[in-house]
């Protein structure tokens, strides 16, 4: 296996300036190839802040937390291969005190907690990588951790192997929405989990080739929806694409946490092209026995494709029609509709 090449342009800018914006109701601080990003966030002062990073390789560990309000991160140019957010940290890697290792969270390369976040035209990436580290069994290493209500990702690109997006949720009891909108997630091993009530439209996911003699060699998907929450994971007009052979993925399988054993995960993916990577005889898999994937809340609807063919009807269960019109983004996202921006 080999690290991925991240190239970015416009090395030699220099220093972060602060500057009032919209009638000084907004202040804006930009991030230049030398600077740091997490240095941006510490300096924000209160709800509304934006941060521009200029194309650069940024190389370190960002962690939003849930004061920062209301913040934009995004990259100074529309093209999201220009500012790069990139570290290596896994689940098993040691922390430099000797506290023990990070854990799947503390993996993350960039982490939010803040309400109303919205980042746009970046890249964030984890490299860590498994070959570079066989003593390591904590192999999950996580591009984005993000447990605000009303995340909002545009244009961005998710790049890592096992556990790229961790859609999670401040409490176990809170429904915290995250919205993303033409993204570009790839992974190997339950790329895009978690408990969030999360919409993917028009995102592109893309399974990664593994040197396993097995299959099948990972899931786009792992959901842990609350049992109590109706609305869990919506992938919708959106396309799936593999760089390993046909077949060799399943779509998903159920999450059921140690820590919330009553997890009820929720799944719909509709209205999208699911390439041939996907096995389509049986897309579906289990995390554990105990918690066999029939049993949870697994739908699919409209999709095309060869991975989406439906050869055994009783391993791709179905909406109705009537029930497909629950499951929309407005359904999901409630009185929260970033899709109406301008």
């Amino acid at each position: 296996m080999r690290r991925r090449a991240l190239i970015s342009a416009g090395v030699g800018l220099v220093v972060a300036v602060a500057a009032p914006a919209h009638a000084g109701t907004r202040r804006v601080l930009h991030v230049r190839p030398g600077d740091s990003v997490q240095a941006a966030v510490d300096a924000v002062t209160g709800p509304g802040w934006t941060i521009v990073v200029h194309p650069g390789t940024y190389r370190e560990v960002v962690n939003i937390p849930a004061a920062k309000a209301e913040l934009t991160v995004r990259g100074a140019v529309r093209d999201p291969h220009a500012a790069v957010i990139i570290h290596d940290n896994a689940n098993g890697t040691q922390k430099p005190d000797g506290s023990g290792t990070y854990g799947t969270a503390g993996s993350a390369t960039f982490s939010s907690a803040a309400p109303g976040l919205t980042v746009r035209d970046l890249t964030l990436a984890n490299d860590w990588l498994r070959a570079d580290h066989p003593d390591i069994t904590g192999t999950q290493a996580v591009a984005a951790y993000t447990y605000g209500d009303r995340t909002h990702f545009e244009n961005v690109r998710l790049l890592a192997h096992q556990d790229t997006l961790f859609v999670e949720t401040t409490a176990l009891t809170a429904f915290d929405r995250q919205y993303f909108r033409r993204c570009y997630i790839e992974g190997d091993v339950d790329f895009v989990f978690g408990r969030a009530t999360a919409v993917f439209e028009e995102c592109h996911f893309h399974t990664l080739q593994r040197d396993v003699g097995f299959t099948p060699k990972g899931m786009v998907f792992a959901p842990s929806t609350a049992r109590a929450n109706p609305y869990g994971v919506l992938a919708v007009r959106s396309r799936i694409t593999s760089g390993a052979e046909d077949a060799a993925y399943k779509l998903a399988r159920p999450w059921v946490p140690s820590y919330e054993t009553t997890a009820w995960p929720s799944l719909v993916v509709r209205n999208s092209r699911i390439g041939p990577g996907i096995d389509p005889v049986a897309p579906y898999t289990n995390m554990r026995e105990a918690y066999p994937w029939q049993t949870m809340r697994f739908r699919e609807y409209a999709n095309s494709g060869p991975g989406a063919v439906i050869s055994v009807p009783g391993n791709r269960p179905q909406l109705t029609a009537e029930e497909a019109a629950v499951h929309t983004r407005r359904t999901y996202l409630g009185d929260w509709r970033p899709y109406e921006r301008r």
